[in-house]
């Protein structure tokens, strides 16, 4: 159980690479979705490719890129990833300085007490720090809520993908 020092979200570091991976297997190992691996080879290859991109994402500094977590490295609760993103201007974001928040996880057995709305918040001030004009995110339906309550609305546009791996 995470212990109440340690539910102030923090940047992450390489000692947290394994509970990030295991935090993600929440969204990318089970369940339903287009996002979801398709068997137990696909499942590996993320896992080995998210290792590697934490890897090299971590060893660098955060001016792009920002892993927040929520406990310590051997017990996470939750975990966020926010990305500044230089997008072609437009209305909403006329300099075209977008951020991207992705990969917010919360423990199932953490839910419910606060922890994803610590780490977003934590993500959105640091997306702010760093001159983002607006935000945009996927959600599933369970975390629609929080983002909500975070002042996140609906596009109006709806997201597709293309697996070019099998085109």
């Amino acid at each position: 159980m995470i212990a109440p020092r340690s539910l102030q979200p923090r940047p992450a570091t390489a000692a947290d690479i394994e509970e990030l991976v295991r935090l993600r297997a929440f969204l990318l190992s089970t369940g339903e979705g287009p996002y979801v691996a398709r068997g137990p080879a696909e499942d590996a290859a993320w896992r080995r490719g998210y290792r590697v991109w934490l890897d090299r994402v971590l060893a660098q500094p955060a001016d792009r890129v920002h892993v927040a977590v929520i406990g310590e490295p051997a017990d996470l609760g939750a975990c966020a990833i926010a990305v500044v993103d230089d997008r072609a201007p437009t209305p909403l974001c006329p300099d075209g300085r977008t951020g991207w928040v992705q990969g917010v996880v919360v423990d199932p057995a953490l839910r419910r007490q606060g922890l994803g709305a610590r780490v977003m918040e934590h993500a959105l001030a640091w997306l702010r720090a760093r001159g983002a004009s607006s935000v945009a995110l996927q959600t599933t339906p369970d975390g629609a809520r929080l983002y909500r309550n975070l002042g996140f609305l609906p596009s109006g546009e709806d997201l597709l993908t293309l697996d070019l791996r099998e085109a």
